[in-house]
């Protein structure tokens, strides 16, 4: 199989070299030249994946039709907001890849729309979509340490041969229907992990986390079952497993987001000196959106939104979450 890995980011370089590794034909695009150049030559994506050798089999690119070439499948790793960009330009070129598999995590602002539905609208219809997601901090599945994820399609063959695709001694796929779930699941634990990253900025300790955690997940999948996935997803490596992790890990750039707020620091001063996108940000403004749309209350997601947007002060959100109206656990 021949593979077009479209965004090199620490992810995008990550599963360009696993897939390399499993004597795949892997071609790495940069849309950057100076960046693609510098990955080309030194083998290793100093910016995003220091100390991580690649494979002289990939080939680097910043030409996009050269990565397309012969491709059999296109790995879609690049920012959520920049998705259809891609695509628009993806289908410019005579593609005649059958399968994409998108390991972007996040909601288009602009429409609310899923990253299912943007190929959808952008993509040949017989082009065949899954969606990878779960607990995988690209910096620990670069060292092999071991790492469960899910992949879903509509079509639960495709996801089975896409699962073999992916599947190393170091990289356990399990297989999924549930589009919908796996995607929302996915994008929306960007969100609590900003929340996580607040609490401990604030150094609130263990069981501040432990009940933003909890009550996270069942905003996430109240709102998920409300878009058509399905409860057990939540339960999952898509749901659970990754917002335990995004949530915990100071390499979650969602969680560090959140712990610099939490500090004083303005959101705009943030961003500018990171040089991975935090998905969660625009999430959030979507999520909220498409909660008030379908009449879902997301209190923790509905702070962080203030925290980020309207510059309420997070001690100040932490504490109206908790003095909110006393209610039955759902």
């Amino acid at each position: 199989m021949n593979i077009a890995c479209l965004g090199a980011g620490n992810w995008g370089t990550t599963l360009a070299i696993l897939l390399a590794e499993k004597q795949l034909s892997v071609r790495l695009w940069e849309f950057r030249k100076d960046l693609a150049e510098e990955l080309a030559k030194h083998r290793e994506n100093r910016l995003y994946l220091p100390g991580i050798k690649l494979p002289d089999s990939i080939l680097v690119t910043h030409r996009l039709d050269e990565a397309l070439q012969n491709a059999d499948m296109i790995l879609l790793v690049v920012p959520c907001q920049v998705t259809r960009s891609v695509c628009r330009q993806v289908v410019a070129h005579s593609i005649k890849a059958r399968f994409l598999v998108s390991a972007v995590k996040g909601i288009e602002l602009k429409s609310l729309k899923r990253v299912s539905q943007i190929v959808a609208e952008e993509l040949p219809a017989n082009i065949s979509y899954g969606v990878l997601s779960g607990p995988s901090l690209a910096n620990e599945v670069a060292q092999k340490h071991p790492a469960s994820v899910v992949i879903a399609s509509q079509r639960l063959e495709m996801a089975q041969r896409m699962q073999e695709t992916f599947f190393t001694r170091y990289f356990r796929v399990y297989a999924s229907a549930d589009v919908v779930g796996v995607e929302l699941a996915g994008a929306l634990k960007n969100v609590i992990a900003l929340a996580a990253g607040i609490c401990d900025g604030l150094g609130l300790g263990m069981n501040t986390k432990g009940a933003l955690i909890t009550r996270g997940l069942v905003e996430i999948a109240k709102l998920g079952e409300t878009l058509g996935g399905k409860r057990v997803t939540f339960a999952g490596l898509s749901g659970m497993g990754d917002l335990i992790t995004t949530c915990n890990s100071p390499l979650s750039r969602n969680h560090r987001v959140g712990e610099a707020l939490a500090k004083g620091r303005k959101l705009d001063e943030i961003l500018q000196e990171m040089v991975m996108t935090a998905e969660g940000v625009p999430t959030a403004q979507a999520a909220l959106e498409l909660a008030q749309r379908h009449g879902i209350a997301m209190p923790i997601a509905k702070a962080v939104c203030q925290v980020l947007f309207e510059e309420k002060a997070p001690r100040q959100a932490v504490e109206e979450l908790m003095l909110r109206k006393l209610k039955v656990e759902d």
